[in-house]
């Protein structure tokens, strides 16, 4: 009968690890930053949406971004080889 008090307890360990992963998230995140802790299913799911929508975000940032320094360098007056090698990195 060692088993159940020993699954409750992973239970909590894990349900432990991820109010913290939520909190840093909340953390990291600047939509999420002013709100309060996670403590239901609800606000866990609306961070994690807002998680989602915020990488989506930085992604399409990062994309545009290089974009614009491939352009750039398109028009740029610089070597040919240091052009590759730069186009060789955000690609």
């Amino acid at each position: 009968m060692r088993s159940r008090p020993r699954k409750s307890a992973r239970m909590k360990i894990d349900t432990d690890r991820i109010n913290n992963l939520l909190s840093k998230l909340q953390q990291l995140v600047p939509e999420l930053h002013s709100r309060r802790s996670c403590t239901n299913e609800a606000l866990t799911s609306k961070v994690l949406q807002d998680t989602c929508d915020y990488i989506r975000y930085l992604q399409r940032e990062v994309h545009d971004l290089s974009d614009q320094l491939l352009q750039l360098l398109d028009t740029a007056d610089i070597d040919a080889n240091q052009a590759a090698i730069i186009r060789h990195l955000i690609a």
